[in-house]
């Protein structure tokens, strides 16, 4: 077992991240020695680390600067065609340490701060997160960024500054207690306010005929304030934007109370329109038809469109003084992501600023919204689709009602032309849905309104088409299309596992991290004694590392050697963590049963958060708290196995955890996971998987061979036979003993004498009504994971597994998703070309030179 490197020792050793020129060093020293003075006005006698942080953040940000406007100059001259992330969650986590990595300052800043006597890592623990997100969708945008500027692509994010992103969580007594995520309260150094593009917003109001058409008239305002974030690319000197806007009162806001004198009260009004970007619903895979939520997702839309549009008409083309007042070109310049429905209203707000503003015909307009905008599916899950009440659109946004309506009634008309007499059709592809409360169905909308749609992995988007969009995929066969995702390997790889990445570069050079598909040239060195040790080595690194920082956090001894076995993911049925607690209990029960028997250790650790108002997750959470009490408790147990609910499960936890895990657990029901992005992070850093044949753990499979990933359970077509069939869990109960011995112990309070009731809704779930299948999987499951634990007790051949799952993870790159989008969405090439850097003549000048 070896030990972790010294601080000598890891200076001494050249890596990835290169060494440090001695220029660079006393540059970045005196860069910070000026920012501790003139920015933050403090001297070394009375700064704070927090201080230091943010003089070193500062520092940073200045090489950022020169690189952002450049580029933005850049595109200005080429006037490229602008790709769009509309998103309604951005789960960056910290940028310090990402940044300096994509500018290639790491070492320097390291270097310059240990002269100066300060522990950079100390520095980079006080950042906090920018929880932006709720979970996959959220990190899926973050990773998305990071690749376009790689790409070198003209590309821009937009979505909310949240006052408050996602939840704390605290698990007090077992249990999820929630806290408000208070992120900016120190302030945050990498956004800059641009109070000089602040846009109105509109909502409420009527709608009046007048002869030059309809006009929205006696709405409330509110500003929407733009917040720049830079989003540096890879070590191309590209420097692109992450947009949020953030909900400001106008000043003449409820003229009535100042009219009647009520001042006071006038200026506390204030609040009601600025509390639209106050907090992110914490909601994943769940629509709550809240009106502060549409308020939101139309207040993002709108603010967004009116910039993009501003920037089109500014735009050059060729001669430079000229603006754009023709549209023509505009889904040649534009392109529209819609990362989920949750931008929905982005087509039909774009149709009002075309028609109503603009004064394009109906025809003109509905051509180059479709052209404009394409929309990604996340999900199949019925709950989750968002549906809104006629009701509330009318009140909240009138004339997009209208409109939506006119979509319907064309939308419609074309349908009953290709299918004359089929009614049926026509209600299941109609946009309002009539039976109960009348709602707009705005996936139904997105997909009338874009030229294409995508599901994230292939198995999910095959599923839309044959199940939830069927009828519109047989009407335009052609919007359908997939794009599998990916994560990025500077963040999941280079950042989070340096261990691993030293090991990789020393084997097969460099190119790898922005090109992630050369790490098939590892595939050569399976049987190479020496990369297997390296391998091993950094693993053990990473395990003892987060095997020290929870034994201090949770005051438990973790075996180091033992199997470390993670679930990390949102708490959901279908994720079934409970699947993950009946083995558990089941490990528990033969340690108990064979106390001398001879067992793999394994250390299990769940985390994520639920839903606040999620009553199954939060049980399933006290379950899973419960269980780990009574095993890590009892001393026949010992160290054969531990549990560990890990407490407010984020990103940057994520980045500590995935490195260190041996098994990732990816156990959703098969169907139901649309496609998992932390099942990559988990192969990428060298863990083995056990899942089921869903979203894009098939991919994985494909691609590294069945014999090196753990498969279990029913298929899709498997889990839609037993639906028509008919599923009864007390089948399963009755004829699978150790699986009757788990739900008699939770039933009878086995695991919470307090209070023997305490599951029993969870209990009734599972034997009554449980979509997710869970008993038709669990003799699957625990036969699968005795072949885990066979394995593990043979190093030499998991890690050869293991080297095969790094070495196999280059399609998962989100570098390849971006480029397919590029390539077959938004009509963008990528490129890995390079701009000058800051120092250097831009490429205008050098021409010009020559």
């Amino acid at each position: 077992m070896t030990t972790p490197q010294t601080d000598l020792e890891k200076r001494k050793q050249i890596s990835v991240r290169g060494i440090a020129q001695v220029e660079n060093v006393a540059n970045v020293k005196k860069t910070f020695n000026r920012h501790l003075h003139y920015t933050l006005v403090k001297d070394r006698n009375v700064a704070t680390p927090r201080d230091y942080y943010f003089t070193l953040a500062h520092t940073v940000r200045d090489h950022l600067t020169s690189r952002w406007i450049r580029t933005q100059q850049h595109y200005y001259e080429k006037d490229p065609k602008r790709v769009y992330y509309l998103s309604l969650e951005y789960y960056m986590g910290r940028s310090l340490t990402n940044t300096m990595i994509n500018l290639g300052i790491q070492s320097a800043c390291d270097e310059a701060l240990y002269q100066l006597g300060l522990d950079i890592e100390e520095l980079e623990s006080l950042e906090e997160d920018a929880g932006l997100g709720n979970g996959g969708l959220g990190r899926l945008a973050a990773c998305f960024l990071d690749s376009m500027a790689t790409l070198g692509m003209a590309a821009y994010g937009y979505g909310i500054r949240y006052e408050y992103g996602i939840f704390a969580q605290k698990i007090k007594n077992g249990e999820q207690v929630e806290e408000p995520d208070d992120w900016l309260r120190y302030g945050n150094p990498w956004e800059k306010a641009r109070p000089e593009y602040m846009i109105p917003v509109n909502f409420y109001g009527r709608v009046e005929d007048t002869p030059q058409g309809k006009k929205w008239v006696d709405t409330q305002i509110v500003f929407a304030m733009p917040y720049d974030n830079p989003i540096p690319g890879y070590k191309n000197n590209v420097v692109n934007t992450m947009r949020l806007w953030s909900a400001k009162s106008p000043n003449n806001f409820n003229l009535k109370f100042f009219n009647d004198g009520d001042y006071i009260q006038a200026v506390l009004d204030r609040n009601f329109a600025e509390n639209i970007s106050r907090v992110l619903y914490p909601n994943d895979n769940f629509f709550e038809g809240k009106e502060l939520r549409l308020k939101q997702e139309y207040f993002m839309v709108a603010a967004t469109l009116q910039d993009i549009i501003r920037r089109f008409k500014a735009s050059k083309f060729g001669s430079k003084d000229q603006v754009r007042t023709s549209f023509d070109t505009f889904p040649d310049k534009v392109a529209l992501q819609l990362n989920d429905t949750h931008p929905s209203l982005a087509i039909p707000e774009l149709m009002r600023i075309l028609i109503d503003i603009e004064g394009l015909t109906w025809a003109r307009a509905w051509d180059i919204c479709v052209k404009t905008c394409a929309y990604t599916n996340h999900t199949v899950l019925p709950e989750a689709l968002e549906r809104w009440p006629v009701s509330m659109l009318e009140h909240i946004l009138p004339r997009h009602l209208q409109i939506i309506y006119e979509i319907n009634h064309l939308h419609l008309q074309e349908v009953a032309r290709r299918w004359p007499g089929d009614n049926d059709r026509l209600g299941r592809m109609s946009l309002v849905e009539e039976h109960g409360e009348k709602r707009i169905n705005m996936a139904h909308l997105c997909i009338v309104g874009a030229h294409a749609v995508n599901g994230v992995a292939a198995i999910h988007s095959e599923i839309i088409k044959r199940n939830i969009f069927h009828d519109f995929a047989e009407m335009t066969p052609d919007k359908f299309q997939n794009k599998t995702n990916g994560i990025t390997p500077r963040r999941w790889l280079l950042l989070c596992n340096p261990a691993l990445a030293d090991v990789i570069a020393e084997k097969i050079g460099e190119d790898w991290v922005v090109h992630l598909d050369q790490l098939a040239k590892l595939k050569s060195f399976v049987n190479d004694s020496g990369l297997i040790r390296a391998v091993q080595t950094a693993k053990q690194e990473n395990k003892l590392r987060l095997a020290k920082q929870l034994e201090q956090e949770y005051g438990i001894k973790i075996n180091p050697s033992s199997m470390f076995d993670i679930q990390v993911k949102r708490i959901h049925e279908y994720k079934r963590q409970l699947l993950n607690c009946l083995h558990i209990i089941t490990l528990y029960n033969r340690i108990k049963a064979n106390p001398s028997g001879k067992f793999v250790p394994r250390t299990v650790m769940i985390g994520g958060k639920a839903a606040p108002g999620y009553h199954t997750a939060k049980q399933i959470i006290r379950l899973i708290c419960s269980v780990a009490r009574v095993v890590n408790n009892d001393p026949i147990v010992g160290d054969k196995l531990k549990v560990i609910y890990l407490e407010n499960y984020r990103v940057t936890l994520a980045e500590q955890i995935i490195p260190a895990a041996d098994l990732s657990q990816q156990v959703s029901t098969a169907g139901t996971e649309a496609s998992g992005t932390g099942n990559m992070k988990f192969m990428l850093n060298g863990a083995l998987t056990i899942g089921t044949l869903d979203g894009a753990n098939i991919e994985m499979m494909e691609e590294m061979g069945r014999e090196n990933i753990f498969i279990f359970g029913m298929t899709v077509d498997e889990v839609e036979e037993l639906k028509r069939k008919g599923y009864n869990a007390y089948e399963f109960y009755n004829k699978l003993p150790e699986l009757r011995q788990c739900i008699d112990q939770i039933q009878s309070g086995f695991f919470s004498p307090n209070n023997p009731d305490q599951y029993k809704d969870l209990i009734n779930i599972l034997m009554n009504h449980d979509r997710f299948f869970l008993f038709a999987d669990f003799e699957s499951y625990i036969q699968c994971q005795d072949s885990v634990n066979k394995l593990y007790q043979k190093p030499t051949e998991w890690t050869k597994k293991a080297l095969l799952n790094i070495a196999s993870s280059g399609k998962f790159s989100s570098d390849r998703t971006i480029a397919e989008y590029g390539r077959e969405i938004w009509g963008v090439e990528p490129s890995w070309e390079k701009l000058p850097a800051p120092h250097e003549p831009r490429e205008t000048e050098a021409s010009e030179e020559k």
